[in-house]
Parts: C-alpha cells; structure tokens; sequence
C-alpha cells in the first residue's frame, strides 16, 4: 500500500510537470530554465538546501497534524491557528526561562506550544464531540481567533519594553532551539518533526488507538455498533493534531523568530492540507511531502528572478499534483491502474486486522 501510494504521488508529480510544461512552451517561456530553476533555488548551493529543509519544518509538524485529524475523518482545518497558538503560548512563557538549563528551557517551550495546541484543537473536538459541531466550521473559526489573539498579545500586553514595533520580548538565550551547520538555520526542529513522523506512524498502524481512529474514518456507524468510544476518540485527536501543529509554532519561536510577531505564520496549516492529501495521509510520506513544497517555495523566488517566471507558478504546481491525485481515485483510473499492476485506488489508512493491544 505505501509502495503504491508512493508511486502515485511520482505519477502525479510527473504528470503535472509534464502539463505544466506545455502551458510553459505555450506562453513562450523554456520549461527546462524554469525547473532549473527552480531545482537550483531549491538544491543548488549548501545555502539553498538548508534553506529548503527550514521551510519543510512547519509543514512536517502541520501536515502530521492534518493526517492524524483527516485519518478519523474529522476535517481539522485549524492547523494555523493551532500553530499560532502554540507559538503565542511559547512566545509568552519564554522571557522567563532566563538562568534556566538550556535542555529543559527547550522542553518547557516545546511543552507549551504543544499544551496550547492541544487546547485549541481539543475545544472543537468537544464542540464535535458534545455539541455536534461541525469542526469545519469550528477550526476556521478559531483560525481568526487565533491571528487576533495574537495580534492583541503584540500589541498589548506581551510587546516588547521599547513599543517601538508590534513584537513580544525576545525568548530567554536559554530557549534558542539548538542549531546544527551554522550559519545555517537548520535546527533541533526537523529532527523533532521527523521522529514525531515516525511515532505518528507507529500510533496509526501499530496500535489499537489507530486502528480505532481508522475505522472510525471509514465508518463511523459502524464503529459506534462495534463499541469504539467516538466521542472521546474525537476530543483527543482533535487535541493531539493542535498539539503537533502547536509543537510546529513553538519550535518557530525558539529557532527561527525567538519571538512573536503580528504575523507567525504564513499560511503552513492550510498548504499543509496539501502536504497531508499528496502524502496519501502516511506520516512517513508527510516528511517527503514537505520537503518537495518547501524545495517549491524555496526555489520559487530564484524561479522569478531568473526566469522572469511568477513565483506563483508554484501554486499551480501544488494544485495541479492535489487534482491528478484525485483523478486517480475516481472508477474509471482506479480501473486502468489496477490493469497495468498497481493496486486498487483506497484511501492509505484502510482499515487492517486490529493489531495487538
């Protein structure tokens, strides 16, 4: 099923390289400059790759916070905000970690932002859970809430001594995630996101939990006659998909930022819903996912420059590889695929024998 699901995302990614290539050839532009580009901006120097994986980071944490939701089928789209509060949490807690060792200055920061994201998310699997609540509707929401909440925060109580620009107090020294290859920005973080990956992969497959979470993904009805505690099992995934993306802010604030701003996030939870449907829902996957739209958003700028090529190219890219996926699935390609020897298009958390308690 994963070699499967692999092959699928290459297929896709191929084809829509190969229709992104007319499109190019057509409006008079060299579709090899472009994806030389592209790959250089990306991959081209020491500065380029490390760049690349940076960026990948926050759509690690994300996009594992979107597969764990959507896995159970429940449409967590408040991954941003739930990162924003993880690093608003993070951000708050961190001036006074000063004097505090540096191993657990870390873990109280990595704490909070996951203690914050948990909150966010778990309110709506209440909501879902007690009140019947569309969590749709309920993550958007609290999207806003969060990006206000935040933009309160820096302009009220947590900006910093001099008021001069709407910031936090910078994190206690203590609280700078560990850095590997400076000057480079790449940090303890991806090695947190990748090891998370690896333990979301194991809770899904290998444990009764995620064999509960699948199958109530699949059928919910069918899981409530069978006795999986539903409502209980949507308060805690709702709140440990917030937790993962929340962990995703926190580690910004110590790494990258070392304090909050009006703006923390660009938009990682909602691409991360990309990440997550191209990595067919498998952690694992999520880690290669990432990589490739952080290598796109990385490389995108050189694209520009270079190619005189809009960076937004990269948006199609991304939308182009989401609806070959999803052509995939449909009767008549799920047939084709399976008579040239790949296996039947079904969503990656199939439901398998329970595993051992």
């Amino acid at each position: 099923m994963i070699l499967s699901s692999l092959v699928r995302a290459v297929a896709a990614i191929l084809l829509a390289g190969v229709i992104l290539a007319g499109v190019l050839l057509a409006l008079g532009a060299s579709p090899a400059g472009v994806f030389m580009a592209l790959a250089q901006g990306a991959f081209g120097d020491w500065y380029a790759l490390t760049d690349t994986v940076v960026k990948s980071t926050p759509l690690i944490f994300t996009g594992l916070a979107i597969s764990i939701s959507f896995s159970g089928a429940l449409w967590n789209i408040g991954a941003d905000g739930q990162l924003v509060v993880g690093a608003l949490v993070a951000g708050a807690i961190g001036p006074h970690l000063e004097g505090c060792p540096k191993p657990l200055a870390i873990a109280i920061i990595l704490i909070a932002g996951a203690v914050g994201g948990a909150v966010w998310g778990g309110i709506c699997g209440w909501l879902r859970a007690h009140r019947d609540t569309n969590e749709v509707i309920s993550t958007i929401m609290m999207n806003f809430v969060a990006a206000q909440l935040l933009s309160w925060s820096v302009h009220g109580p947590l900006i910093e001594s001099s008021r001069a620009y709407p910031a936090s107090t910078p994190i206690a020294e203590s609280a700078h995630m560990y850095m590997f290859f400076p000057p480079s920005r790449v940090n303890l973080g991806i090695v947190i996101a990748i090891v998370l990956a690896v333990a979301c992969s194991l809770l899904l497959f290998k444990t009764t939990i995620g064999f509960q979470l699948r199958a109530m993904g699949r059928n919910r009805r069918a899981a409530t006659f069978f006795g999986i505690p539903i409502a209980r099992l949507t308060v805690a995934i709702l709140a440990l998909s917030g937790a993962l993306a929340g962990i995703g802010g926190a580690v910004q604030v110590s790494a990258i930022t070392h304090r909050l701003y009006e703006k923390m996030s660009p938009g990682w939870g909602f691409e991360a819903i990309a990440v997550a449907l191209i990595a067919r829902l498998n952690p694992i996957g999520i880690v290669a996912s990432a990589l490739l739209f952080g290598a796109l958003d990385n490389g995108s700028q050189a694209m520009q420059r270079t190619q005189g090529v809009s960076a937004e190219l990269v948006q199609v890219i991304q939308a182009l590889v989401i609806m070959i996926l999803l052509a995939f699935d449909t009767p008549v390609v799920a047939q084709l695929w399976s008579a040239l020897g790949g296996s039947k298009v079904g969503a990656p958390g199939a439901v398998s024998e329970v595993p051992n308690a």
